[in-house]
């Protein structure tokens, strides 16, 4: 009888260790699943800041990359880039969502928008924002010729600069042997232009062509020979300027060139950047473009050789040349997000000011570097002796100290003001007005712009 009870006895422990087993091991699992859980939810509290921008193909993945690295670098914060279309189309989304409430953290914006977002009273200035965060923040840093074209009346950084370049000549090296010419002596001025275009007509190729060319052939024409392209130091010092690009070397300048077109040393290939095909299919052995294009050029060029080389400018202006101004686009951040946001999203701009951040997008891009920190890294890593193409834009840059006639444009409407100076230009290749007339209408249309955007904008 001992024995049974003893049996049984056993049994029913063996049945409590068993039971007590499954219930450890439910609870460590519930534990786990709690765990994990918890992960889940520290996961949730990383904080978003959505970044619009204007980049596609190369350089859209240039600036997902950008994003990776930042949020890879930290575990606070989350960039999450999306591609809103051109810089025009941005812009107006950007716009459209703020007044919907709806605005993301940061916008991309090209440099014509400048005045537009300053006046918008949508945005926070930058200088504000890194005050704020506590963050190292020193204007100082920045390369001048850059920030200049982001900052107020009184010098202070409204925007970050981010992709920021500067026309340069581009030049096909194979077809200046082929025309008898020095494949390392590009012409340094327009007289030379017209001539090496001659040669290289007499060889199959038409002389050269352009892209941007508002940007190209009158605002940086007029920065790289010291002349106003508009009145209020372009802008700079009111909302009153009125439009000079009628001047007489403007004039001279678009004049110029259309009798080339008819000749058939220029060719006009578009408004934007589409005249690149023309140089990459050998059409054309010269153009004038964006040092960012630099990159695409290597992409795409593979069975002959091309060089890179200053501005070219008009041998009898006095001073000249002066100095290029900057295009691309700078980021913006939009007012109406929490403390907890902008502390991320100044800890974002202190990342993307970072030298060795600067000096990547620098070489992968073309673009200039917004900090001479980043600049001199460029160069103690023996970098230009290597692509000596790439300083060219810098030095375009900083060739002189600024004047108030090449210090940047910033005109309200600016970006309709560059569809009216584009109409009035082809009107000049199509041979259907001179080049004083065109100017003059440029003038005339685009004045009614700015007294528009005076009158929205006036306190």
């Amino acid at each position: 009888m001992i024995g049974k009870l003893n049996s049984k006895y056993l049994l029913i422990g063996l049945l409590l260790i068993f039971v007590v087993g499954i219930v450890v091991a439910c609870g460590e699992k519930k534990e786990e699943a709690s765990q994990e859980a918890g992960v889940a939810d520290t996961s949730k509290e990383v904080i978003e800041i959505q970044w619009w921008h204007a980049m596609g193909g190369a350089l859209g993945e240039r600036v997902n990359d950008i994003a990776v690295k930042f949020n890879e670098s930290q575990d606070k914060y989350k960039v999450v880039p999306v591609y809103k279309g051109n810089y025009t189309e941005t812009m107006t989304a950007a716009i459209a969502a703020f007044r919907a409430r709806e605005a993301p953290h940061i916008v991309q914006v090209f440099e014509v928008g400048t005045y537009s977002m300053m006046l918008s009273g949508a945005i926070k200035p930058i200088h504000e924002l890194m005050a704020e965060s506590g963050l190292p923040f020193n204007q100082d840093d920045y390369i001048q010729p850059v920030i200049t074209y982001y900052t107020n009346a009184d010098g202070k950084m409204m925007s970050m600069p981010f992709n920021s370049s500067t026309p340069v000549m581009y030049y096909n090296k194979t077809a200046f042997e082929k025309a008898g010419l020095d494949p390392n002596k590009p012409p340094k001025t327009w007289e030379e232009v017209e001539e090496y275009a001659r040669k290289l007509k007499e060889a199959g190729y038409c002389g050269f062509t352009t892209t941007w060319q508002s940007w190209v052939m009158l605002e940086n024409f007029s920065a790289w020979h010291n002349v106003p392209f508009a009145t209020k130091e372009n802008g700079f010092k009111g909302l009153d300027a009125e439009l000079t690009i009628n001047g007489d070397l403007q004039v001279r300048h678009i004049q110029q060139l259309a009798d080339w077109h008819k000749e058939g040393l220029f060719k006009y290939g578009g408004r934007r950047s589409e005249a690149g095909d023309l140089f990459i299919n050998q059409e054309v052995a010269m153009i004038f473009g964006s040092s960012a294009g630099l990159a695409s050029y290597k992409a795409n060029i593979k069975d002959w050789e091309f060089g890179v080389a200053p501005l070219p400018y008009w041998s009898d202006v006095e001073g000249a040349p002066q100095n290029s101004i900057i295009g691309g686009a700078s980021l913006w951040v939009f007012d109406g997000h929490s403390e907890e946001e902008y502390k991320a999203i100044a800890e974002f701009m202190n990342f993307l000011s970072s030298p060795e951040l600067q000096f990547w997008w620098h070489k992968e891009t073309g673009y200039v570097p917004i900090t001479k920190a980043a600049y001199e890294l460029a160069k103690q890593k023996g970098y230009y002796e290597e692509e000596p193409f790439q300083e060219i834009a810098i030095q375009q840059l900083m060739n002189k100290e600024p004047t108030e006639n090449s210090k940047g444009i910033r005109l309200g409407n600016f970006v309709q003001i560059r569809d009216v100076i584009n109409d009035e230009l082809e009107y000049v290749w199509n041979g259907e007005k001179t080049a004083e007339q065109a100017l003059n209408d440029a003038v005339k249309r685009g004045n009614e712009l700015l007294r528009e955007f005076e009158r929205t904008h006036k306190k």
